[in-house]
C-alpha cells in the first residue's frame, strides 16, 4: 500500500484488516525552537515501522502500557496511521496526543494501537510523538529571543501534527474538515491546551479530554523557577544558559530528573509548582501560548468544538499506591496534607466534606479523593463549564469500572480507561492491569469505543446502547461509566463546590 503525501510518498502494510502508516515525519525538531517543516524527499519511504521516540527518563507507569524500553532521539516528530483503506471515503478522523506526564511516552505504545477503533468504528485514527520534558517544555524565551515559545513547543509539535493531518489525511482515506483530537492525562491536558492555542483555530472540530484539562500550564514566574533549578542541576546560570545547545541529551534528561524530584517533594511554597502541579508543562508566554488557556476558552478560542471530558473515578490511587507499601497514613498526616490543599482555616471544613462522600474511606483513601479531585476532576468542570457557551455540545463523564488487581487497591484508577477507549482489551498487560477481563469488560469497551466514534462523528458521545444527556450547569448530567452505566446529575456536588470556595478557578494569570 503506497500513499503520495505532500513530502513524498510513505509505504505501509496491511494488518488485521486494516491499512497502517507509521513513522511518518510531520515536521523536524530543533532543540529549543520550534519544529519545522519536513523537506520532500524523493523514492519510497518505508512506513511499517514505528519512528523514534522523544528522550525520555524510564517510567514505571509507560512500562505497565507496554511501553518498551527504547533509546530517544530528538527529531522525533513522526506521526502513525490507522485506516480502513487508503481511499477516498473522507472517514472521520481521530488524532490522540499521548500522556505521560509530559516527560514520558510515545505515540505506538500497545495499549494505542489504533486497529479495533479503525476497523469498528470505520474511522482514521492518527497517533504521534511530540517533544518532552525540557526538550519541549523549558522556558528560556526570557534568556535569549531566539527561544521565544519554547515553554511551548511540545504543544508547537501538535499543532504541526494537526496540520499535517489537514493537508495529507484525505490521501488516508480521511476526511480533514471531520478531525477529533483525543488525549488521556497529558494527552488530556494537551487536548485542553489546543482548545485555547490560536495556532490549533482550525484544525479540529471536537475534542475529547480524558484525565486532563485546561488547567496545566505555567505562568512566567513559575517557568522561570523551573528553568533556574534546571540550570543549577547542570551548574549553568542564565549568562552560561547557550551551553544547552551542545550538551548530551542524557545531561538534559538528568537535570530534568533532578528538578522532577525537588518538585515532586514539595520544591520552594509559594514559588515553585503548586501541589499536583507537573515540573515540565506548557508555559503562557506570549508565543505559542498568549493566555492561559481556560482563560482563552471561556473567552471562545474554541467556538463550535464539541467537547467530551471527564476522568476516572479514584485517579489517584495509582500514584499513591506504592506509599501505601510503606504504612498507612495517620489521621494527623492526612490533616497536614489537606491544610497543604485547601489551607489551614478549611482543614475541618474539607474533611468533613470527604468523610460524607467517602463514609468508608480510610486516611489513605481521603487523601487520594482529595487528589483526585484537585489534580483532575475539578479541572475537567471548569473546563466543561468554559466551553458551554461556544459549542452545541458539552458531554461529562467518570469513568467507574474498578481494577481488581492487588487485591481491589487502584480501583478505578488513571489510565485504566485507556484501552476501554481504544477497545484494546486484548493488549499486553490490560488483563494484569484491570485483573482480568470479562464479558462484562468487554462490553463496556465496546459501549466506550463506540462512544467516542459517535462524538467524532456528531459531537455527541450517546449511542443507542448508551444515553449520554448534554452537560449543562443546571443539570450538570454525568455519565457514569462501568459495567453497568448511569446517568447521574450532578455526582458529589458537595465537593465540586467545596472546590470552587478553596481553590477558584483563576480569572487571568500573567504571560
Amino acid at each position: 500500500m503506497i500513499v503520495d503525501t505532500g513530502s513524498g510518498k510513505v509505504q505501509g502494510l496491511e494488518k488485521h484488516g486494516v491499512v497502517q502508516f507509521r513513522g511518518i515525519p510531520y515536521a523536524r525538531a530543533h532543540r529549543f525552537r520550534a519544529s519545522q517543516a519536513v523537506e520532500p524527499w524523493t523514492g519510497i519511504r518505508d512506513a511499517t515501522a514505528f519512528g523514534p521516540i522523544s528522550p525520555q527518563n524510564p517510567s514505571p507507569l509507560e512500562s505497565m502500557l507496554g511501553a518498551q524500553n527504547e533509546p530517544g532521539v530528538e527529531d522525533c516528530l513522526v506521526a502513525n496511521v490507522y485506516a480502513p483503506a487508503a481511499d477516498g471515503a473522507a472517514r472521520p478522523v481521530l488524532v490522540w496526543i499521548h500522556g505521560g506526564a509530559f516527560v514520558a511516552g510515545s505515540g505506538h505504545v500497545a495499549w494505542y494501537d489504533g486497529t479495533n477503533l479503525a476497523r469498528t468504528g470505520d474511522v482514521v485514527v492518527v497517533t504521534l510523538n511530540y517533544r518532552l520534558g525540557a526538550l519541549g517544555f523549558l522556558h528560556l524565551g526570557h534568556l535569549d529571543a531566539a527561544f521565544a515559545g519554547s515553554g511551548a513547543n511540545g504543544i508547537g509539535d501538535q499543532v504541526n501534527a494537526l496540520r499535517w493531518v489537514r493537508d495529507n489525511i484525505a490521501a488516508f482515506g480521511g476526511d480533514p474538515g471531520n478531525v477529533t483530537v483525543f488525549g488521556e492525562s497529558a494527552g488530556g491536558m494537551s487536548v485542553g491546551t489546543l482548545l485555547g492555542t490560536p495556532s490549533a483555530t482550525g484544525l479540529f472540530h471536537a475534542a475529547i479530554a480524558q484525565s486532563g484539562a485546561a488547567s496545566n500550564s505555567h505562568d512566567s514566574e513559575v517557568a522561570e523557577w523551573v528553568t533556574d533549578r534546571f540550570l543549577a542541576a547542570l551548574s549553568l546560570s542564565p549568562a552560561t544558559a547557550d551551553r544547552l545547545l551542545a550538551l548530551p541529551v542524557d545531561e538534559i534528561l538528568r537535570a530534568q530528573a533532578a528538578v522532577q524530584a525537588e518538585v515532586e517533594t514539595g520544591g520552594r511554597p509559594g514559588v515553585g509548582p503548586a501541589v499536583g502541579q507537573l515540573a515540565f508543562q506548557p508555559v503562557v508566554e506570549g508565543t505559542i501560548l498568549p493566555r492561559p488557556p481556560l482563560e482563552a476558552i471561556r473567552g471562545g478560542s474554541a467556538a463550535g468544538v464539541d467537547v467530551v471530558a471527564g476522568t476516572t473515578a479514584d485517579e489517584w490511587n495509582l500514584f499513591h499506591v506504592q506509599a501505601r507499601t510503606n504504612g498507612a497514613l495517620s489521621e494527623e498526616q492526612v490533616r497536614r496534607r489537606f491544610a497543604r490543599l485547601v489551607g489551614d482555616d478549611r482543614v475541618d471544613d474539607a474533611l468533613a466534606v470527604y468523610r460524607s462522600a467517602r463514609p468508608d474511606a480510610d486516611p489513605d483513601g481521603l487523601f487520594c479523593a482529595a487528589m483526585t479531585d484537585r489534580v483532575f476532576r475539578t479541572p475537567a468542570i471548569r473546563l466543561a463549564e468554559a466551553q458551554l457557551a461556544h459549542a452545541d455540545r458539552v458531554s461529562m463523564y467518570r469513568f467507574d469500572y474498578p481494577s481488581r488487581a492487588f487485591g481491589g487497591v487502584l480501583g478505578a484508577c488513571h489510565a485504566i480507561d485507556v484501552p476501554f477507549a481504544f477497545a484494546n482489551l486484548d493488549r499486553g498487560g490490560v488483563d494484569m492491569f484491570l485483573g482480568g477481563v470479562d464479558d462484562g469488560a468487554r462490553r463496556l469497551a465496546d459501549r466506550v469505543s463506540r462512544a467516542w466514534v459517535a462524538a467524532a462523528r456528531s459531537g455527541s458521545p450517546e449511542h443507542d446502547d448508551l444515553p449520554w444527556p448534554a452537560y449543562d450547569l443546571g443539570r450538570r448530567v454525568t455519565c457514569l461509566l462501568d459495567r453497568q452505566p448511569a446517568v447521574l446529575d450532578d455526582p458529589d456536588h458537595e465537593v465540586r463546590l467545596l472546590w470552587d470556595e478553596v481553590a477558584p478557578a483563576p480569572s487571568a494569570a500573567r504571560p
